[in-house]
Protein backbone atom coordinates (compact mmCIF):
# COMPACT_ATOMS: atom_id res chain seq x y z
CA UNK A 1 0.00 0.00 0.00
CA UNK A 2 1.47 3.50 -0.97
CA UNK A 3 1.95 6.14 1.23
CA UNK A 4 1.67 10.02 0.90
CA UNK A 5 3.27 12.43 3.45
CA UNK A 6 3.06 15.76 3.38
CA UNK A 7 4.85 19.03 4.08
CA UNK A 8 4.03 22.49 2.96
CA UNK A 9 6.33 25.75 2.82
CA UNK A 10 4.71 29.12 3.27
CA UNK A 11 7.23 32.48 1.90
CA UNK A 12 6.66 35.81 2.26
CA UNK A 13 9.23 38.87 0.30
CA UNK A 14 11.45 38.21 -2.00
CA UNK A 15 14.05 35.57 -1.94
CA UNK A 16 16.59 38.04 -0.44
CA UNK A 17 14.70 39.85 2.32
CA UNK A 18 12.19 37.22 2.61
CA UNK A 19 11.77 34.32 5.19
CA UNK A 20 9.59 31.32 5.37
CA UNK A 21 8.80 28.66 7.13
CA UNK A 22 8.36 24.33 6.48
CA UNK A 23 5.60 22.73 8.09
CA UNK A 24 5.88 18.99 8.65
CA UNK A 25 1.98 18.18 8.12
CA UNK A 26 1.96 14.59 8.12
CA UNK A 27 3.27 13.83 11.51
CA UNK A 28 2.75 17.15 13.24
CA UNK A 29 5.99 17.44 15.00
CA UNK A 30 6.60 20.85 13.40
CA UNK A 31 7.11 24.33 12.06
CA UNK A 32 10.64 25.55 10.98
CA UNK A 33 12.10 28.83 10.17
CA UNK A 34 13.76 29.42 6.89
CA UNK A 35 15.25 32.44 5.01
CA UNK A 36 17.55 32.56 1.65
CA UNK A 37 20.49 33.04 4.49
CA UNK A 38 19.70 29.79 6.64
CA UNK A 39 20.11 28.18 3.19
CA UNK A 40 23.50 29.53 1.46
CA UNK A 41 25.18 31.22 4.68
CA UNK A 42 24.80 30.00 8.42
CA UNK A 43 21.77 28.83 9.51
CA UNK A 44 21.49 30.66 12.94
CA UNK A 45 18.80 28.77 14.19
CA UNK A 46 16.89 27.95 10.64
CA UNK A 47 16.49 25.20 8.54
CA UNK A 48 16.97 24.74 4.51
CA UNK A 49 15.73 22.60 1.77
CA UNK A 50 19.53 20.87 1.93
CA UNK A 51 18.89 20.46 5.44
CA UNK A 52 15.64 18.15 5.41
CA UNK A 53 16.91 16.42 2.17
CA UNK A 54 20.04 15.41 4.71
CA UNK A 55 17.74 14.20 7.17
CA UNK A 56 15.32 11.97 4.35
CA UNK A 57 18.68 10.59 3.23
CA UNK A 58 20.64 9.28 6.42
CA UNK A 59 17.04 7.82 7.65
CA UNK A 60 16.04 6.36 3.98
CA UNK A 61 19.84 5.13 4.08
CA UNK A 62 19.85 3.69 7.67
CA UNK A 63 16.72 1.64 7.12
CA UNK A 64 17.45 0.12 4.21
CA UNK A 65 21.11 -0.78 5.25
CA UNK A 66 19.21 -2.29 8.20
CA UNK A 67 16.77 -3.90 6.36
CA UNK A 68 19.28 -5.86 3.90
CA UNK A 69 21.38 -6.83 7.06
CA UNK A 70 18.89 -8.17 8.60
CA UNK A 71 17.48 -10.17 5.42
CA UNK A 72 21.19 -11.36 5.47
CA UNK A 73 21.06 -12.78 8.58
CA UNK A 74 23.28 -10.57 10.34
CA UNK A 75 20.80 -7.95 12.18
CA UNK A 76 22.71 -4.58 13.09
CA UNK A 77 23.34 -3.49 16.87
CA UNK A 78 23.50 0.05 15.74
CA UNK A 79 23.33 2.18 12.27
CA UNK A 80 24.46 5.88 12.73
CA UNK A 81 24.79 8.16 9.66
CA UNK A 82 25.38 11.34 8.95
CA UNK A 83 24.18 12.76 5.29
CA UNK A 84 25.89 15.82 4.40
CA UNK A 85 24.12 17.93 1.25
CA UNK A 86 26.26 20.68 -0.21
CA UNK A 87 24.52 23.41 -1.58
CA UNK A 88 26.44 25.84 -3.73
CA UNK A 89 24.82 29.10 -4.69
CA UNK A 90 23.81 29.46 -8.90
CA UNK A 91 24.37 25.77 -9.26
CA UNK A 92 22.24 24.40 -6.67
CA UNK A 93 22.60 20.56 -4.92
CA UNK A 94 25.99 19.65 -5.52
CA UNK A 95 26.96 16.76 -3.89
CA UNK A 96 25.93 14.33 -0.85
CA UNK A 97 28.13 12.43 1.45
CA UNK A 98 27.02 9.55 3.88
CA UNK A 99 28.85 8.69 6.72
CA UNK A 100 28.11 5.59 8.25
CA UNK A 101 29.01 3.66 11.35
CA UNK A 102 27.57 -0.07 12.10
CA UNK A 103 27.85 -2.66 14.63
CA UNK A 104 27.33 -5.75 12.79
CA UNK A 105 28.39 -8.90 15.11
CA UNK A 106 29.34 -11.60 12.84
CA UNK A 107 30.09 -9.28 9.76
CA UNK A 108 33.11 -8.69 8.31
CA UNK A 109 34.66 -4.85 7.27
CA UNK A 110 34.36 -5.62 3.75
CA UNK A 111 30.78 -7.42 4.01
CA UNK A 112 29.98 -4.08 5.93
CA UNK A 113 31.26 -1.84 2.73
CA UNK A 114 28.95 -3.85 0.39
CA UNK A 115 25.88 -3.99 2.45
CA UNK A 116 26.20 -0.35 2.53
CA UNK A 117 27.04 0.54 -0.65
CA UNK A 118 24.10 -1.65 -2.02
CA UNK A 119 22.10 0.70 0.40
CA UNK A 120 23.44 3.79 -1.10
CA UNK A 121 22.12 2.83 -4.25
CA UNK A 122 18.93 1.25 -4.05
CA UNK A 123 17.53 3.63 -0.79
CA UNK A 124 14.38 5.13 -2.18
CA UNK A 125 15.62 8.52 -1.29
CA UNK A 126 19.17 7.77 -3.49
CA UNK A 127 17.32 6.81 -6.35
CA UNK A 128 15.02 9.77 -5.93
CA UNK A 129 18.64 11.62 -5.66
CA UNK A 130 20.37 10.47 -9.13
CA UNK A 131 21.32 13.66 -10.62
CA UNK A 132 23.75 14.16 -7.75
CA UNK A 133 26.83 12.53 -7.21
CA UNK A 134 26.44 10.99 -3.81
CA UNK A 135 29.44 9.30 -1.98
CA UNK A 136 29.57 7.01 0.94
CA UNK A 137 32.26 6.58 3.86
CA UNK A 138 31.38 3.55 6.17
CA UNK A 139 33.02 2.08 9.25
CA UNK A 140 32.70 -0.72 10.76
CA UNK A 141 32.61 -2.25 14.77
CA UNK A 142 31.19 -5.33 15.48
Amino acid sequence: MATTRTAAAHWEGSLMEGSGQVTLQSSGIGTYPVTWASRAQDPEGRTSPEELIAAAHSTCFSMALSNGLAKAGTPPTTIDTTADVTFQPGEGITGIVLRVVGAVPGLTAEQFEAAAQDAKENCPVSQALKAVPISLEASFSE
